[in-house]
């Protein structure tokens, strides 16, 4: 597992993960939107991402600080040559190893299992993003 802030990604990292992104949001998913949001170099923005020996990414995930002190997962993403293995639920053991405070995400909907293995729960109504259901779900502070 690869891990880095922001300012700490190389060029290469940071093409890797945009690239396995767009390939699987905008191409696959059929979601035109602007991936790049101004938060990936960010200080707070954390990286955690598994590679092949080639060093392409074929899962990721970033955690970011968010103005409330909630740390938010988002761009959970595995390649499709990659799936079943169970590479983004490492990466989410990852991610939530010995960080007590409380995290937020919006899952697709399909996906709210695999995050309620880590305690999180649906909160809200479903929603759509970019015509793809939604559903926010938060994990309290103090969880494991």
């Amino acid at each position: 597992m690869l891990e880095a802030t922001g300012p700490d990604l190389t060029a290469a990292q940071l093409y890797a993960i945009l690239r396995l992104r767009g390939e699987v949001f905008v191409v696959e998913q059929e979601c035109v939107y602007a991936d790049i949001d101004g938060r990936d170099l960010l200080p707070t923005t954390r990286h955690l991402w598994l590679a092949d020996p080639a060093g392409g990414v074929t899962a990721y995930l970033r955690v970011l600080a968010d103005p409330d002190g909630v740390s938010r997962i988002g761009r959970v993403v595995t390649a499709a040559s990659a799936r079943g293995q169970g590479l983004a639920a490492s990466l989410m053991e990852a991610a939530l190893a010995d960080a007590p405070g409380e995290f937020v995400l919006d899952s697709q909907t399909y996906a709210q299992s695999l995050y309620a293995r880590f305690g999180f729960v649906a909160e809200g109504d479903e929603f759509l993003d970019d015509g793809i259901p939604h559903i926010t779900m938060r994990r309290a502070a103090g969880k494991s």
